[in-house]
């Protein structure tokens, strides 16, 4: 007894370091970490996602866009501009320096597409994604290999199959539930190597139309207007979510001044945020119709403008400065306006102003950052 107490006395504190390198020696790896340092639980980088106001609503208090060391879903309707703001993403990853791989399970990515989305074709993969297998061990194989960071993108999880799939029948049932079942156990594999190595994971998915049965279908239906493919585990790995879908106050299209179709419309709505901003929404244009793909948001800067105690709305517009002095102008010449310098500065600090600053300290109309419709009700979800 007089043994134990002598040993038990005997041992003395080690310092937090030391312990942090027993943690390390333990797991063979550096997975303890200074939280004062550079660590993988900080998002440091953002990849913008073509859209100053879609990147000004994501992160609580900055300007950010997908992040980097993290999966992010981008789920939306048919048509809602998915692959669109991929496309940008993708764009704006390689000019950071990322290498881009682009898993496209539908073989309907045209290089002339990504060409004009800003991306340098010659400089990204693209494969086609045969199975949800291929796609995670590929992503394993070349995180293990290549220093750089990477950005992948699944485009998309609903349409990509199971090796089962592919070597069954037809029947739906008889692989029931596999592929969710094979994602959660890939991700779980994924989520640290992503997070150390800074490189980032963009799973593209699709929202179906919630269909049940019962005499409280249309209650249902109602509450959970959609549903997404891949089960709840996805949803745990997700450390942000983008839902896309149609304005409902406007057309989905952008019409040219000869009336022609130039682009459309979508609303995005944050269905999870770790950042602090889930629920939030914004509208975006996506333009497709030019020799230029891109997000063109100027038209939504005005109506946040509307919400500044710095700018007067009426037949002619008031725009304060910093420096007392004010610009006027016409709503119909505001396009026309931001080809000035100075004038477009100012309009892009009050915006941000309006988007991150005054959420980060929660001023102003709430419903101004959850409701870009103005309903009442808003996307809730259930997941198959």
């Amino acid at each position: 007894m007089a043994r134990a107490t002598k040993q038990k006395e005997e041992k003395g504190r080690i310092g937090i370091s030391q312990l942090r390198e027993m943690i390390n020696k333990k797991a063979g790896a550096n997975v303890a970490f200074d939280l004062t340092q550079d660590n993988p639980s900080d998002v440091t980088e953002w990849i913008s996602t073509g859209s100053h106001v879609l990147d000004s609503i994501i992160c609580r208090g900055k300007k950010a866009g997908i992040p980097a060391g993290r999966i992010t879903e981008l789920a939306g309707l048919e048509a809602s501009g998915k692959s669109y703001l991929a496309a940008q993403i993708a764009a704006n990853a390689q000019k950071q320096g990322f290498d881009v791989v682009y898993f496209d399970s539908e073989s309907s990515l045209d290089s002339d597409f990504l060409a004009k989305a800003g991306c340098d074709v010659s400089n990204i993969i693209y494969a086609q994604a045969t199975s949800i297998e291929f796609v995670l061990e590929t992503i394993e194989e070349l995180l293990g290999s290549n220093q750089n960071k990477m950005l992948f993108i699944l485009d998309s999880f609903a349409f990509t199959p199971c090796l089962a799939d592919l070597n069954g029948d037809f029947n739906p049932q008889s692989s029931m539930a596999m592929k969710p079942r094979i994602m959660s156990k890939g991700l779980t594999k994924l989520i640290q190597p992503i997070a150390n190595s800074g490189s980032a994971f963009l799973v593209l998915n699709q929202l179906k139309q919630n269909i049940v049965t019962g005499p409280t279908a249309h209650v249902e239906m109602m509450i959970n207007p959609y549903i997404v493919p891949g089960g709840k585990a996805l949803a745990y790995a997700y450390s942000l979510r983008v839902w896309l879908t149609g304005r409902k106050s406007k057309s989905s299209y952008v019409i040219s001044e000869n009336g022609f179709r130039i682009g459309s419309e979508t609303k995005c709505t944050l269905k999870k945020s770790r950042f602090g901003t889930e629920g939030r929404e914004c509208s975006v244009k996506l333009l497709w119709g030019g020799e230029q793909i891109h997000v063109q948001d100027e038209d939504a800067w005005m109506e946040i403008l509307k919400n500044s105690e710095h700018v007067t709305v009426g037949p002619w517009w008031s725009l304060k400065y910093a420096d007392g002095s004010v610009a006027k102008f016409r709503s119909a010449d505001f396009m026309q306006e931001l080809t000035d310098t100075k004038f477009r500065n100012r309009v892009v600090e009050i915006v941000e102003e309006e988007l991150i600053t005054k959420f980060d300290q929660q001023k102003g109309n709430a419903s101004n950052y959850y409701n870009v419709d103005g309903s009442l009700d808003g996307i809730t979800e259930e997941e198959e």
